[in-house]
Parts: C-alpha cells; structure tokens; sequence
C-alpha cells in the first residue's frame, strides 16, 4: 500500500498540505535524511517545503534515540560525525522535555491501551504524547507503533 492511500484510508494519518500547527520529528525521518548526506540545514528546508511554515521540534526521547546510534557506529569518525549531527539539531530545533502531564498521559493510554491487548512500545509513546501534549502532529516513516497512539494524527515524507 502507497503512503497516499493509507494516508487517506486511516484518519489518524494526514497527507501533506493539511493545515497543521507543528511537527515533532521521529528519529527514522532523521536518521533517513542524515544517511541521504544532508545537513541538518536541508533538513529543515524540506520540512518547510513539504510542509509550510510550521513550528518543529523533538522529544528529548528522539536525541536519546540518535545518540544511541552514534555511539552504535562502528568506526569512531562516524560516532564523531553522528554526535556533531546531533549537537546541531538540538542547536537548531526546540528539544521538548518530558514533563509530568507527558508522564500522566503515557501512564494513562499505556494502560488504556495495555488492557485492551495493544502494546506501544514506550520510546514511540512518549514521542507521541509529546506530540499531543503541543497539539503538534508526529512526521515519521514509523508508522505502525504511531498509528496506536489515540487522537495522534500522523505524517510520513
């Protein structure tokens, strides 16, 4: 199934060019754009032309996540590039913290969701919640684990 068709066939996913008030970025859209060779200014410059003029950031989760995998290479000067990489998307783009309503509202559709047999797992859920919490929606090309998240509206590039 095409991004388009599912982007239409399940509501909890917008197509581009809907009206929107922010993003909060996955790790898989970064790591996918940094293994493509772009700078994080690229980054941001097809954000802004995909999606407009929009507010975006990240969960303090996503930079754990991107850390991990600096420290995951295998050659030291990619770990040095990767956490450059990283310093400079923090630098750029606003570093959202998990906060104790994020933490409330994680404990909350864990639950809701654990009981009725639907595992999220836990980096996704909090990234997601995060998103909520802002009235932002998720862009991330990890669209099974986001599509869990109730009321969470999700982009994929």
């Amino acid at each position: 199934m095409s991004r388009r068709s599912s982007a239409t066939a399940n509501p909890g996913i917008r197509p581009r060019g809907t009206n929107r008030v922010g993003l909060i970025l996955d790790s898989s859209i970064v790591i996918a754009a940094e293994r493509r060779g772009h700078t994080v200014r690229q980054i941001l410059e097809q954000i802004k032309t995909s999606y407009g003029e929009i507010d975006i950031g990240f969960s303090v989760i996503t930079v754990a996540e991107l850390i991990h995998g600096a420290y995951r290479a295998k050659a030291d000067s990619d770990k040095q590039r990767r956490l450059a990489f990283v310093d400079r998307l923090c630098s750029d783009v606003p570093v959202h913290p998990v906060t104790v309503e994020v933490a409330r509202m994680v404990g909350r559709i864990e639950g809701e969701q654990g009981a009725k047999g639907i595992a999220i797992p836990f980096e996704d859920l909090v990234i997601g919640v995060t998103a909520l919490r802002l009235g932002f929606d998720v862009a991330s090309l990890n669209l099974r684990h986001f599509q869990l998240i109730p009321s969470l509206k999700v982009v994929s590039q």
